[in-house]
């Protein structure tokens, strides 16, 4: 009887965890944050895309909605692909990770090429036909999370015995062969980003601090080496360290940038009333388009755009928590993990805690293939939360397996000793 007890309440909770995970249209808590996250950033981010860009799309093409008109159109490609993404079972992902690593590999590596990657600002990251162009690194931050979580979640057994050789291999040699392929364009920002989201996934399948730390140091040395070997970097980094000793130079962005966050004050100058996008500002609408809004919305708008990607945070990792499997609470937390770092190191260059770099602020920020990813990344997080088993659930789901394993003993109890009393009854007729 308690075997049989047993049984049923095992049945119980893994029908519940496993129907939740592929009936359509299911919701719950974290979903449903998420949701409401991500259509506040996405709004924000079209409002204040068209703010600080109206004054550069003016000078560059004399259409003030030109640059506006561009993301609009990646919107219009984004939104899609993230619906149907949140709406798929998220494990039919797993089919696709090889064949989007590889394909992201070939992609960073045609970049590289004289003739085939397009050159903007003296960097090659670009591929693309006409006025139509995509960043390969960009997808790179999807297609390696999704690769390490599937393969570790194939090795889940393994790596819960403590195997290292079985969690660093398959990570390692790729997160070297991606940053060297995406320093070559070269980007050593979006570099040391990956190699993060990388080194997120492989936290979450348990490193151990010991290694996390020794990582840490080596992307340090790196990462070192990288500012050391570049005029461009090496001016940067010093401009980071004092701004006003460059202030026409190096310094520039980020002294702009400071004016801009410092005369927005409480609740800013008003929407579309700022002055660091006339011109004074370098990529106000892309990179620097957190200086905006500091400006335009104030302490009080900034806070609100910190608040939500914290929001964003808390219910990513609640997703990973809550994910019916190894391979849903890996993919999560890296996902969540990218979106996080993204924004701490693009908010963090604005204001100053960090040297400029040229990552955007997700969802927020000008730029097709960071929009088109990033709403990708989020459509698959969405899934993940949709297949999440809510607690209570899992909670009834094993105190009703329980009650009827119970019913159906005492039921059993109560028939025989109805069929034993009308046999005594007989024997006794006979006599």
């Amino acid at each position: 009887m308690a075997s049989d007890v047993a049984r049923r309440r095992w049945s119980g909770t893994e029908a519940v965890r496993w129907t939740r995970a592929t009936v359509a249209g299911e919701s719950t808590l974290e979903f449903r944050a998420l949701v409401a996250t991500t259509a506040v950033l996405w709004l924000l981010g079209l409002i204040m895309t068209f703010s600080a860009s109206f004054v550069a799309s003016t000078a560059e093409s004399g259409n003030a909605f030109g640059i506006f008109a561009r993301q609009l159109l990646w919107n219009l490609l984004g939104l899609p692909l993230m619906v149907v993404a949140a709406r798929c079972d998220y494990r039919r992902w797993r089919h696709l990770a090889i064949p989007l690593l590889v394909v992201s590999l070939v992609a960073a590596a045609a970049v590289a090429i004289p003739g085939v990657g397009i050159v903007v600002n003296g960097a090659r990251r670009w591929l693309g036909v006409g006025p139509l162009r995509f960043q390969p690194s960009e997808l790179l931050k999807l297609a390696v999370p999704l690769y390490l979580a599937h393969v570790l979640a194939r090795r889940w057994r393994v790596l819960r015995r403590g195997d290292l050789r079985a969690l660093l291999l398959p990570a390692v040699p790729l997160l070297g062969l991606v940053g060297l392929l995406v320093m070559l364009e070269p980007d050593l920002e979006t570099a040391v980003l990956i190699a993060c989201i990388g080194g997120v996934t492989l936290v979450a399948a348990g490193l151990p601090v010991r290694i996390v730390g020794a990582g840490v140091a080596l992307l340090g040395v790196l990462a070192a080496v990288g500012i050391a070997t570049s005029d461009y970097r090496r001016g940067r980094f010093m401009a980071w360290l004092n701004p006003m000793s460059d202030p026409a130079h190096y310094g520039y962005q980020t002294v702009q940038g400071y004016l801009a966050l410092g005369s927005g004050g409480w609740t800013g100058t008003g929407l579309g009333q700022g002055r660091g996008k006339w011109l004074y500002i370098p990529n106000a609408h892309t990179d620097y388009i957190f200086a905006i809004i500091g400006e335009e919305l104030g302490l009080v708008g900034s806070l609100g755009v910190l608040l939500l990607f914290v929001l964003l945070a808390v219910f990513g990792l609640r997703t990973a928590r809550r994910a019916p499997d190894p391979f849903g609470r890996l993919l999560a937390v890296s996902l969540t993990g990218w979106l996080l770092l993204q924004a701490v190191i693009n908010i963090g260059s604005v204001v100053g805690l960090l040297p400029v770099t040229g990552v955007t602020l997700p969802l927020v920020s000008f730029g097709g293939s960071s929009l088109v990813v990033t709403a990708l990344g989020l459509g698959i997080l969405l899934a993940i939360a949709r297949a999440g088993e809510p607690r209570a659930a899992g909670a009834s789901a094993i105190q009703a397996g329980a009650g009827s394993a119970h019913a159906s003993k005492v039921g059993a109890i109560k028939a025989g000793a109805i069929q034993v009393g009308a046999a005594k009854a007989k024997r006794v007729r006979r006599t």
